[in-house]
């Protein structure tokens, strides 16, 4: 279970995170929705322990998670596809990974079949289109068979096909048991796939619920227009700051 309490996240005079405090729990898929700038990628890397909080907390079953030993093996993440070494295999990046958390080298195997990638193990990163890099970041939450698992923006790149397949992966996880965090801005997506919404605005939480919950409160008959009028007023922190949160670290979301 993932659980922040007034987490708060300053760059300078730009406020990216505010106050923020939610649950994520285990068994279903929880989306964490908002506008650009509104705090999501910020707030993901607080939980990671990549960014530290100005105040608040944030735990990962009852403990922040940068006192985990061997992390994946507790939480798996995709934040930026695009962020591994192009000269390396997909195998040797993953065992790279693998051997510094203590992870068997068979799980390198394993979730490269998984993800679809066993026939281009030994290609060069460098070569993958965005939709086969997206897939080896999930490889890489999954090598550690971890309880809880985030992804931000995974289905850029991915084609329908790979849209269904992840559709349905982040299902099977959930119905594991495990505690899965998805950020996306594909609202239709997040219609077909989560169990539980947050909306964010501004770094604080707006509204959540499942879908049909938030288009109820909202009288909407869609979950984007549902989205549309919480977020009206919000804007970024970015906007209001003219850019500065994704200068100073604000990350796209």
């Amino acid at each position: 279970m993932i659980e922040a309490s007034e987490l708060t996240k300053r760059y300078g005079g730009v406020t990216a995170v505010d106050g923020l405090s939610f649950t994520v729990r285990p068994g279903r898929v929880t989306g964490f929705l908002g506008p650009n700038g509104a705090g999501k990628s910020t707030t993901l890397r607080m939980i990671l322990g990549l960014h530290a909080p100005t105040a608040g907390t944030v735990t990962v079953n009852g403990r922040p998670f940068r006192h985990r030993p061997r992390g994946l093996r507790h939480v798996g993440a995709l934040l930026d596809a695009g962020d591994v070494h192009g000269g390396r295999s997909a195998s040797a990046h993953l065992w790279a990974l693998a051997r510094a958390n203590r992870i068997p080298r068979s799980r390198v195997g394993e979730v490269l079949d998984q993800v679809g990638l066993a026939d281009a193990a030994r290609r060069r990163i460098g070569g993958f289109s965005l939709g086969m890099r997206q897939r080896l970041g999930i490889a890489a939450a999954l090598l550690g068979d971890p309880p809880v698992l985030l992804f931000d923006e995974p289905l850029n790149g991915l084609d329908p096909q790979g849209v269904r397949w992840v559709r349905g992966l982040f299902r099977t996880l959930a119905a594991e048991g495990r505690t899965v965090l998805v950020s996306s801005h594909l609202m239709s997506e997040m219609q077909n796939t989560a169990d539980h919404l947050l909306v964010i605005g501004r770094g604080a939480l707006l509204a959540e619920g499942s879908p049909d919950e938030l288009r109820r409160s909202t009288r909407t008959a869609s979950l984007e227009e549902a989205f549309m009028q919480l977020t009206a007023d919000t804007g970024s922190a970015e906007a209001a700051a003219g850019g500065g949160a994704d200068r100073l670290g604000g990350g796209k979301g």
